[in-house]
């Protein structure tokens, strides 16, 4: 007879208070952030200026641009590749929505595609089969810190003439052949929202090499105005443009965690290992890994059940959550992040934007079609994944690894009693 699960009245695995709290706040971020509490200006103040050149130099890109959000960034990204009104964005099936609706915030057309099922990022060798003479850019997800493959997706872009978008808004210092995220496309979006690696409670960054690049997103960003804050401005708006620019307060807190950024990463890549290696003999699990090319930095720490081991390929979503909710009942910090794909969202099966069918039926836009079962493989992640982050973050050792491992242990080797 095996351990009673907690969820059913048994003892809970994990004792209360395990998981230290996320990010870890010291007299660095006490300075930083008093110091522009009390300087003069809260708006775009030095430390706005200050974050872009720190950060740029971490990254190793030569021009950043701080901004209120990581989808922000994605916007600007956007409109800094030159897409606008019917133009055509590749984009992988499964990701957080700002992945997409970036694209339709410039009047463009997402088009979806696939992932490759041992990465969850987009699967490459699909990308060339959706260009059409439409498509501009090509928006890639290094996904829940793991980076893209990204040499077969270069040569697919200068095939066909298109520019590349990273969004790394989950994946700060993720490498790829030795070199970062963020520096292999023609521009990029980091995030650093409470959850991200980098936390700021909110914020984000876009980067670029292109000077010219630059200035388009920096029109978008302040309004449509040739000008930035800290030069002579005209208030005069030359295009359409967003208030996306950061303030200071934030950028203060940004900067100091910055410092902090190259240990936590480390941490998150030990803390994931020691997961790893204490679940590596778990029946029913598929544990996330990461391809010779590619150095993860976890993220998000993602597993996937095997529901045709486990007996539940035919209802593998309610399996899904019912041992989801065991492993919480245990102590577990895990949980659902997207349970739909991407173009199973009522905004993309409605193709109703804007209203009036805008942007899909605009007269510039071509037919798309969203239809579920082209992205199998997006569909079976969805349907049998759980994620963690907070457990493998800084403060928290490989002690707290092995504690959620001995959690999922228990429910997985008494799973039979979730049956019925």
């Amino acid at each position: 007879m095996g351990e009673k699960l907690a969820i059913l009245g048994g003892p809970r695995a994990i004792p209360e208070g395990v998981v230290k709290k996320w990010p870890p706040i010291d007299e660095i971020d006490r300075r930083m952030v008093m110091d522009s509490l009390e300087g003069v200006d809260h708006a775009f103040g030095p430390n706005c200026r200050a974050f872009e050149q720190e950060f740029a130099d971490w990254n190793g890109n030569r021009f950043a641009i701080t901004t209120n959000s990581g989808t922000a960034a994605l916007h600007m990204a956007v409109v800094a590749c030159g897409v606008g009104a019917g133009d055509e964005v590749i984009v992988p099936a499964y990701s957080w929505s700002s992945s997409a609706t970036c694209i339709l915030h410039h009047n463009a057309i997402p088009v979806f595609v696939d992932i490759a099922f041992d990465t969850m990022n987009i699967a490459p060798e699909r990308i060339e089969a959706a260009v059409t003479p439409r498509t501009k850019a090509i928006l890639v997800v290094h996904l829940h810190g793991l980076a893209v493959e990204m040499e077969p997706v270069l040569a697919v872009a200068a095939k066909h003439g298109l520019k590349v978008i990273e969004d790394a808004c989950q994946s700060h210092g993720a490498t790829y052949r030795g070199r970062k995220v963020g520096t292999w496309g023609d521009c990029a979006a980091f995030s650093f929202n409470q959850n991200k690696s980098l936390c700021s409670g909110e914020g984000g960054m876009f980067v670029t090499d292109d000077e010219e690049m630059a200035a388009r997103a920096r029109q978008l960003w302040s309004f449509g105005e040739t000008r930035t804050p800290v030069e002579s401005r005209d208030y005069h708006a030359y295009a359409l443009g967003w208030m996306y620019r950061n303030n200071d307060l934030t950028a203060a807190f940004g900067r100091a965690q910055l410092t902090k950024l190259d240990g936590y990463i480390a941490a998150q890549r030990a803390n994931a290992r020691r997961l790893t290696e204490c679940l590596r003999d778990v029946p029913g699990l598929i544990l996330p890994g990461a391809p010779p090319d590619c150095e993860h930095t976890y993220y998000n720490y993602t597993i996937r059940f095997d529901m045709e081991a486990l007996g539940h390929a035919h209802d593998a979503p309610a399996f899904r959550d019912r041992l989801v909710q065991a492993m919480q009942a245990e102590g577990v910090e895990t949980g659902l992040w997207q349970t739909f794909i991407l173009p199973a969202m009522t905004v993309f099966q409605a193709k109703n934007g804007y209203g009036k069918g805008c942007p899909w039926h605009c007269p510039h836009a071509a037919p798309v079609d969203y239809s579920l079962e082209q992205y199998p493989v997006a569909r079976l992640h969805t349907d049998t994944h759980t994620g963690m982050t907070y457990p493998l973050r800084a403060p928290n050792g490989p002690e707290t690894a092995e504690w959620m491992a001995a959690g999922i242990r228990k429910v997985m080797e008494n799973c039979d009693q979730l049956n019925g």
